[in-house]
């Protein structure tokens, strides 16, 4: 029924489409070849047979084609079709049998010849490609059709061995046109048959142009609070609709959905709403909004009729008004209705109010635009008054928040008159030597590419500026000016002036000095002014948030030449909110040395989830995410049966694609689920029909209660052999007057999480049942050792193409010693993305959206095929492109401006190698992700001939053999751990760093000049983004005694005044001070009010990630903050433990606990990648390290280790909580099952002890074979290590380890 239903919504909006819109060209011919003379013009010719009508495609008319004079500097053939025509392509041809052709060029299109608009592609790109010789023939599709009379066609580059020279052909077709001008007080209305008109299903259609930001298209609302409208407002276009939703009904605040930008422009827009039910598209030109409408209903009453053009009746129940529209619409159809039509052939249904005509004969306003911000400028002589006084008056739309928009010298001199936008308002100077300036400002924000209106009126010893309708302000002259000289309208020429504001880039119209108008067409022909850096005859503004290239929920903002976004608080980072500023799992938190507590992780990275709120336990060998949900107390049910049963929903921290990501990327899950009952069956006895069951993550009903095996009815008990009944398969199922348990561990992962508990069995006397589903708990993260060893070159493993088109971030791992090779590489008709490593050193990113090859570049001062791990990220994105390798500076990579965006990919992904087979990598990776998503390495391995699952060595495996932000070294016999970025000692980076301090102690660690961001320029970039990629987070762990209070524990300065301290107050409760803005007050958060300066230590962790910030103390107190910036710290300047002698920029507080210093032991401090107190005790001579007062090496942190042991984990105490909930009987079960539990804990052990004996004993034998396989060669070595095939491995060289 379903499907009947879905396929007649798509039938009956496929017939109404069809009825709706103007036919596409279903066949095209050529528009251009069968057209007059007088149909072609240009701004010159160099010869009489040089003259635009030549210029058709394949002729050799005249001299073969047009060409221009050689001294015109903005050259361009023009073409009127005759009428307006749907035009699809265009072709192009040099001059015949010469050496002039044109290589690129824009296309401009019109309805009158005056008015015109740059086309651009999907991406935005206005240029299209040329020829390449005289002859042969290009042709360019149109991505989108474009409905039009006028063509004119802007050469920008041409044979530079010859000159311009084109000859051109468009194709397209004729199509029916229906126009209705309305005047801003007329409307059409369309009058229903019946009083009212109820619809599940709407289909509306038309194309609209206007130069006003503001009228309404369509109206209709119904008595019972239905309504539709459909507005401009603001350049936008609005739908309003509501169906029967009684709070819209009597809401002020309307909600609308907003399609489309910049629709004032006086060209052809079309529109498209499609709405079935409560499902409905809105199309403006080819941006669409897909929404679902609030409310009940499903179907739109609307009474007596709808109107077009405006609202002609305001003050109907429900209406709202709102101005008219002013404009032409076109081939209008309501449900396949055709209104236009009906009202030019004066049908009934059709009502006319006003002056509505069946010509569109809007006037056209003329602009031109300001292209450069540096060099554009329009000088106009300033006209005489008849009435005396001077004024100026025009409009303008800009993104700019600064520019200079009029300048004029005054007499007597020196005086000067400045009109500017600065900080997006409109700005009058009046500067005059000898006399401070006077300045006032006017209106509201104006560069929100709106067209405003500027007045400025010189009169009566008075300048008065106004703008729109906002109120006017005014200049106090001392003495009567006049202008002198000319006027400079939006810069002025280097010789006549300067200026330290950025000159304007935007659009003027309608410039009228002292009153009269001003001509652009004569400053175009040169019979006016002068300019410069000027495009006429069009606005050639473009929204560049629209469609919105921030991902993410990112905000966008834009200038004229480009786009920002603001990623604050959505979790995300970089230019396109692109990085999660999060790790995807525990596991990730604790390879970067975080300890137990709550974190967000991103389990799709760069994908479309979110972060989630999980809790990491790290206190076991394993890593376990925690997920919590909304029912974690013990439930007691009664009364319950299969007719009515007790039903439970649990929700969780996460949602359910979330949870889905986590459990899928695990590489185990479980969930406990306890039954406590009392005659409480959870099968029926009879026929085994489940009385009580769970539902899993997608709704499917589940009734076993333990293990991994979903086809199995069964209770632990039962799978372990040890139920009270050996009768029955549960525990419960005995139907007892006791209290039974029966307790399981669900750890089937394609069914986990449970969603809902239904329990039908307790409604018999005597009958109860008290039940608790523990959290979803999982461990190991799947892809971070996912790995593949690549030992031929021409091996390669492949997946599906990649899906990057406006962004993509690739990031693995790698270690081999061959001395180049190919990581990845996926293909395209013309692009292509590729990272290799080119060189022993270099890592290499390069790639082709159509603008050319682009590449980036980073190179070590070491040999990364040195056998060890690397990083590599690599991101593209619409703004820029980067590179990180390890550690080493980030490179960036500005994009191209206006240049093309999209990567259009159509090969398979190449991992470890290339199509050709050819420059293929030898080595391992592992830990490949695409925008979050993570590859299956070994998987694909298993089939691929040349490839192995895994990689070899001792640092390849999950098992952490170096603690704390160690890093494991492969050795050819072992391997070592390199503790230089860990606070912590000893060979596997576990050892406790302790320094006791007195009332004179204190350690600063200096950092170094922050390095630069390096670049990689080229032709297509010049400068690096402004907009930072960084992520705004600190990690900071450290343990502390003391008994000292108020005392200073950590605090760290930036040479911007910003701050963090960590200090204990008076009363001994401990204190974060962070102070990211300095015009803003600091934000200070205390965990505990308990006093922590009690002589037992105490470890502390702080992690901050933008505004979230996280405080962990101990391992039972956990607290999450919003602080009041997500600023970074800017130029971090030292870190410093103890006392602070120097004075900084900190609050009175914060600078008592600074001169107390501190009395105590610190142990184990880490800020981000630096060990400052270990620094202090292995580099006393370093410089970057100043000790002051005596330091003493103490064992504080041994201290630490002890005590660890005896915390407890979460669940004991959970565990304990759920024994009071039983009876006697529960109690003689505990015991019973504690007895049992001591057995298998003494067999455990004894199994341990074995186990280590023997393990011990074979790493002897280990250690001895490899003693001996070192006497041979590297090839045998590396054979042994791979257990491969003599026969495969005879010619093998070492890539590995």
């Amino acid at each position: 029924m379903v499907f009947l239903l879905h396929m007649f919504t798509l039938y009956t909006l496929s017939v109404f489409g069809g009825a709706s819109a103007a036919p596409h060209c279903e066949y095209t011919s050529p528009l251009v070849s069968t057209l007059p003379q007088s149909s072609f013009q240009s701004s010159s010719q160099s010869s009489v047979s040089h003259a635009a009508y030549n210029a058709k495609l394949n002729r050799r008319d005249g001299a073969g084609g047009w060409s221009p004079m050689v001294t015109d500097q903005e050259p361009w053939l023009q073409v009127d079709l005759r009428e307006q025509m749907e035009v699809t392509a265009v072709a192009t041809q040099g001059r015949y049998d010469s050496w002039d052709w044109v290589s690129s060029y824009l296309l401009l299109y019109s309805d009158t010849g005056r008015a015109w608009k740059q086309y651009r592609h999907e991406d935005g790109v206005g240029r299209f490609v040329g020829n390449v010789n005289s002859e042969a023939v290009v042709q360019n599709k149109l991505s989108h059709a474009v409905r039009t009379r006028f063509l004119r066609l802007v050469p920008l580059d041409w044979n530079p061995s010859g000159w311009l020279g084109l000859r051109l052909e468009v194709y397209g077709c004729s199509y029916k046109s229906y126009v209705a001008d309305f005047d801003s007080r007329s409307s059409l209305l369309y009058r229903f048959n019946q009083k009212s008109m109820s619809t599940v299903k709407d289909v509306i259609s038309l194309r609209f142009k206007s130069h006003q930001a503001e009228g309404v298209l369509l109206h209709g609302e119904g008595q019972r609070g239905d309504y539709i409208t459909l507005e401009l407002h603001r350049g936008r276009l609005d739908l309003y609709l509501n169906l029967d939703d009684s709070r819209l009904r009597f809401s002020s605040g309307r909600v609308a959905v907003t399609v489309g930008s910049l629709l004032d422009d006086q060209q052809w827009h079309s529109v498209h709403m499609e709405r079935f039910n409560k499902q409905v598209n809105l199309t403006v030109d080819s941006h669409t909004q897909h929404f679902q409408t609030k409310g009940e209903g499903h179907s739109l009453e609307v009474d007596y009729e709808l109107s077009f053009g405006g609202i002609p009746l305001p003050g109907k129940p429900g209406t709202f008004l709102r101005k008219n529209f002013h404009g032409c619409m076109e081939n209008l159809y309501y449900n396949g209705i055709n209104i236009i039509d009906l009202a030019k052939r004066r049908k009934p249904q059709i009502h006319s109010v006003g002056n509505v005509t069946f010509s569109c004969s809007q006037p056209q306003l003329v602009s031109c635009t300001f292209l450069s911000s540096s060099s554009s400028f329009l000088t106009l002589p300033s006209a005489a008054s008849a009435t005396g006084g001077f004024s100026v008056r025009f409009q303008f739309r800009t993104w700019n928040p600064d520019g200079l928009l009029l300048a004029v010298q005054l007499n007597p001199e020196p005086h000067r008159l400045e009109l500017q936008i600065s900080n997006s308002r409109l700005q009058l100077t009046l500067d005059s030597s000898g006399r401070p300036k006077a300045e006032v400002s006017a209106g509201p924000r104006v560069n929100d590419g709106l067209w405003h209106s500027v007045s400025l009126n010189m009169r009566n010893l008075q300048i008065t500026l106004a703008v729109d309708s906002e109120p006017s302000s005014s200049i106090e002259l001392w003495e009567q000016l006049e202008p002198r000289g000319n006027l400079y309208f939006g810069g002025c020429p280097a010789v006549d002036c300067q200026y330290l504001t950025p000159a304007f880039q935007g659009c003027l119209r309608l410039i009228f000095i002292n009153s009269q108008p001003m001509s652009l067409n004569q400053v175009q022909q040169g019979l006016l002014g002068n300019y410069n850096e000027l495009q006429f005859d069009t606005c050639n503004i473009r929204d560049r948030c629209l469609p919105n290239l921030c991902e993410h929920g990112g905000r966008c903002s834009q200038t004229w030449s480009s786009f920002s976004c603001d990623c604050s608080g959505t979790g995300y980072s970089g230019a396109t909110c692109h990085n999660s500023i999060y790790e995807s799992s525990c596991e990730a938190y604790k390879l970067i040395g975080s300890s137990s507590g709550f974190y967000s992780i991103d389990p799709d990275g760069s994908g479309p989830l979110g972060p989630a709120q999980v809790y990491c336990n790290m206190t076991e060998e394993k890593v376990w995410t925690v997920l919590t949900h909304n029912n974690t107390a013990p439930v007691t049910v009664q009364g319950s049966s299969l007719y009515k049963p007790h039903i439970m929903k649990f929700n969780y921290s996460a949602s359910a694609e979330q949870l889905r990501a986590i459990v899928s990327g695990s590489e185990q899950c479980q969930q406990e689920v306890v039954y406590n009952c009392k005659k409480s069956r959870l099968f029926n006895t009879k026929d085994g029909s489940p009385l009580t069951w769970w539902l899993d993550w997608e709704g499917e009903k589940r009734s076993y209660w333990g293990g991994f095996l979903p086809g199995v009815q069964q209770c632990s008990c039962s799978l372990e052999e040890n139920c009270m009944d050996m009768n029955y398969f549960c525990n419960c199922d005995a139907d007892t007057d006791a209290w039974a348990n029966d307790t399981g561990i669900l750890s089937y992962k394609d069914h986990l999480p449970v969603s809902q508990i239904v329990i039908g069995d307790t409604n018999r006397t005597g009958s109860q049942a008290v039940y608790h589903i523990g959290p979803l708990r999982c461990y190991g993260d799947k892809s971070i050792w996912n790995a593949a060893s690549f030992y031929q070159e021409s091996s390669y493993l492949y997946f599906p193409t990649l899906q990057a088109e406006l962004a993509s971030d690739i990031s693995f791992y790698f270690k081999t010693s061959a001395p180049s090779g190919v990581f990845l590489e996926n293909q395209g008709l013309k692009d292509f993305i590729r990272v290799e490593l080119s060189s022993p050193s270099v890592v290499t990113f390069s790639f082709d959206v159509g603008n050319g090859p682009a590449v980036l570049s980073v190179k070590s001062h070491l040999p990364l095929n040195d056998r060890q791990w690397h990083y590599v990220r690599a991101e593209r994105n619409v703004k820029e492109a980067s590179l990180q390798v390890d550690q080493l500076p980030l490179r960036f990579l500005e994009a191209p401006a206006d240049g093309h965006l999209r990567l259009r990919l159509s090969s398979q992904l190449f991992v470890g190698g290339t199509a050709s087979q050819q420059r293929g990598f030898l080595g391992c990776i592992r830990t490949l992700t695409v925008n979050g998503a993570s590859f299956d390495l070994e998987e694909r391995a298993k089939m691929t001939p040349g490839v192995t699952s895994g990689c070899p060595g001792y640092c390849s495996g999950s098992s952490s053999l170096c603690h704390n932000r160690g890093r494991c070294i492969e050795k050819s016999n072992g391997y070592v751990c390199d503790c230089s970025q860990s606070a912590y000692g000893g060979t596997t980076c576990n050892q406790e760093v302790s320094v006791s301090f007195d009332l004179e102690s204190s350690v600063t660690y200096t950092f170094q000049e922050p390095f630069s961001v390096m670049q990689n320029r080229s032709s297509q970039a010049s400068s690096v983004s402004t907009e930072s990629s960084s992520r705004a987070r600190e990690d900071l762990a450290f343990s502390f005694v003391t008994s000292q209070r108020p005392a200073m524990l950590l605090t760290v300065s930036t040479f911007s005044q910003q701050y963090i301290a960590v200090i204990l107050a008076k009363n001994g409760s401990l204190q974060i001070w962070y102070h990211l803005q300095t015009d803003r007050s600091p934000d200070v958060f205390s965990p505990v009010l308990t006093n922590l300066a009690d002589g037992r230590l105490h470890r502390i962790r702080i992690h901050r990630v933008g505004k979230n910030l996280y405080v962990q103390i101990d391992q039972d107190i956990h607290r999450k903050y919003t602080l009041s910036s997500d600023a970074e710290l800017i130029l971090i300047r030292s870190l410093t433990l103890g006392k602070v002698t120097r004075r900084e920029n900190l609050n009175e507080e914060v600078m008592q606990a600074a001169f107390k210093g501190f009395i105590g032991c610190l142990s184990s401090v880490q800020f981000n990648h630096v060990a400052p107190l270990k620094a202090a005790l292995t580099n006393r001579g370093s410089s970057l390290v100043t000790i002051r007062g005596p330091l003493v090496q103490s064992n504080c942190g041994a201290l630490a280790e002890s005590t660890s042991h005896t915390l407890q984990d979460q669940t004991v105490t959970a565990n304990k909580d759920k024994e009071q909930h039983g009876n006697s009987t529960q109690k003689d079960l505990a015991v019973i099952a504690g007895v049992i539990t001591a057995v298998v804990f003494i067999a455990v052990c004894a199994l341990a002890v074995i186990s280590r004996l023997l393990y011990q004993q074979r790493r002897a034998q280990r250690s001895s074979s490899i003693k001996e396989e070192n006497r041979h060669s590297m090839y045998t070595d590396y054979r042994t290590e791979l257990h491969l095939n003599n026969s495969v491995r005879d010619n093998m060289k070492e890539y590995y380890i």
